[in-house]
Parts: C-alpha cells; sequence; structure tokens
C-alpha cells in the first residue's frame, strides 16, 4: 500500500488532469489504413470485436454505477460523466469502425440491461454501510478492468506493429492505450484513500472480500459465451501460458488492500480460478483463433 496520504483534493487533481491531457479521440484524428485486412481480421478480428464491445458498453457502467451509488460523491461523478465515459464512448467507436473496416460486423454491446445483482446491491446502497461497500467494489472493479486494458492493448500494438500496420498501431490502438493508465490510477487511488481514512469497519472488510470473491468476473465476461471469447483474446494475446502474471498485475489492487492480511498472496484465488475458466470455456468452443 502506499505510504504517501491521499486527499480527496489529489484524486479531484488527478481526474482535472486526465481531463485537460486526454480528450475524447476524435474519429478524424485516426487513420484506419489496413494493408492486410484479410490478416488483421484473421488474427485480431475477435480481439478488436470484443475490446470494441467492451469499451461500448461504458453507458451500461454508468447506469450500474448509479444503481451501486445514488448518493456518488462530486469527484467520483467528475470522473465518469466528464472524462471517463466520454473518452471510453470514442474508443468503442474508433474500434468498432476498424472492425468494420475489416470486414466483421459491427459490435454489440450491452448499454442498458443491469443484472439481478446488481439490482439487489442496489436496492440496499440507500444505507451508507452498504454504500460504503459497493464504492469499495466498484474501485476494485475499475482497477482490474484498467489494468487488463493496458495489458491487451500494449500487446495489440505489438502485433499490430511486428504486421507493419503502423497507421492502425500509431493513431488508434497506442492513443487508446494511453488513456487506460489515468483510469487505472483514479481507481487506485480512490480504493486507496477508503482504506487510509479508515471508513470501511471490519465487518464491511468482511463483507467486500465474500462480495468480492462471489461476484468477480474478467471485463465484459458475464455469459458463457463472453467468457468463451474472454478466453480466445487472452489465447491470441499469449496470455494463455502467463495467465498467473496476467492475474497478478489485474488483481494487484485488491491484493494490496482487500488481502493485506494474507502474506505472501501473488494472486486472488478467484482472480486466477475466473481466468482459467475462460480459457476452459474457449476450448471447449469452436472459436477461430490462430494457432
Amino acid at each position: 500500500m502506499s505510504r504517501k496520504i491521499i486527499t480527496p483534493g489529489d484524486i479531484r487533481d488527478h481526474v482535472l488532469r486526465l481531463g485537460e491531457k486526454y480528450p475524447p479521440i476524435p474519429l478524424d484524428s485516426v487513420d484506419r489504413t489496413v494493408h492486410d485486412p484479410r490478416g488483421v481480421r484473421e488474427r485480431f478480428g475477435h480481439v478488436i470485436d470484443y475490446l470494441a464491445r467492451v469499451e461500448l458498453e461504458v453507458d451500461r457502467n454508468v447506469l450500474e454505477l448509479l444503481t451501486l451509488l445514488p448518493d456518488v460523491s462530486e469527484t467520483d461523478r467528475l470522473f465518469y460523466a466528464d472524462v471517463w465515459q466520454p473518452q471510453e464512448i470514442q474508443h468503442g467507436l474508433i474500434l468498432d469502425r476498424l472492425q468494420q473496416d475489416i470486414d466483421l460486423s459491427p459490435a454489440d454491446p450491452n448499454t442498458d440491461h443491469v443484472s439481478p445483482k446488481i439490482r439487489i446491491l442496489g436496492s440496499l446502497a440507500h444505507l451508507r454501510p452498504v454504500q460504503e461497500v459497493a464504492r469499495l467494489l466498484y474501485y476494485l472493479t475499475g482497477a482490474a478492468t484498467e489494468k487488463a486494458a493496458v495489458v491487451a492493448y500494449n500487446l495489440l500494438v505489438d502485433g499490430l506493429d511486428e504486421m507493419g500496420e503502423d497507421a492502425v498501431s500509431r493513431t488508434v490502438v497506442q492513443p487508446i492505450r494511453r488513456q487506460e493508465p489515468g483510469h487505472f490510477a483514479f481507481y487506485r487511488l480512490s480504493a486507496t484513500e477508503m482504506f487510509q481514512q479508515n471508513v470501511l469497519s471490519p465487518w464491511q472488510l468482511r463483507l467486500a472480500r465474500v462480495l468480492r470473491r462471489a461476484s468477480f468476473s474478467p471485463v465484459g465476461a458475464h455469459t458463457p459465451q463472453h467468457r468463451a471469447q474472454f478466453g480466445g483474446v487472452l489465447t491470441t494475446l499469449g496470455l494463455h501460458e502467463k495467465v498467473e502474471d496476467f492475474g497478478a498485475q489485474i488483481g494487484l489492487v485488491e491484493r494490496e488492500l482487500l488481502w493485506a492480511r494474507d502474506q505472501g498472496m501473488r494472486v486472488p484465488d478467484y482472480i486466477l480460478a475466473a481466468l482459467r475458466d475462460t480459457l476452459e470455456q474457449f476450448r471447449a468452443t469452436a472459436a477461430p483463433v490462430p494457432a
């Protein structure tokens, strides 16, 4: 855990800097020239499709947030409404245009269906102790999601560069990649500040651990089909051979905070189990991923 004491002002300043430094990427600023559409489609088409869908599901993510946090703080609102949502929507639109350029169908995001689990927890969110737990889970989910995105975009850039697809790498994926670490930092700062200020009592932390263990899912992988697709993404990006390393990266914040008492833990077991399940789901399907 960071030894520096994080203040609400620090977090707000971070959000304001993000908004100033990284405005939403204009559609007309990217060069979607693809030299080998078939090659990109066969190697990375399903990866681009998955990323586009997840980015475009930001509207549903906001609905979930408002369900869980009816009394959302002004800094949280500033982040999701003025910085994160506008940036992510543009990511999704650009990636969706790209996948159509390489003769794939448009993305099919879920933008308005909030799951029953979220609604049940949201029905109790008017109780402040429950909302505090929900706020921590929101930060932990966000941190894992953004770290996964950083890893995926890094590997996608490497693959596109290897194929000589310089325009797409330089003007599409790299600008998107540059915006994701700031999102991760927001969630990490926010979660750490909650622990430093002892916002949660011991019983709330126990509840958070139980709920996190029960509810964790890789980003965008809430159905068997999506879990199989996520496993395909891991396989294409070579992460199936480094699944424990990947789990350690996306579980970094919750391991440092939620499970700090468990000395020697590298990856929370529920994260590793969920990742391995996506690979098993993928192997059980006929999803077309190149060797």
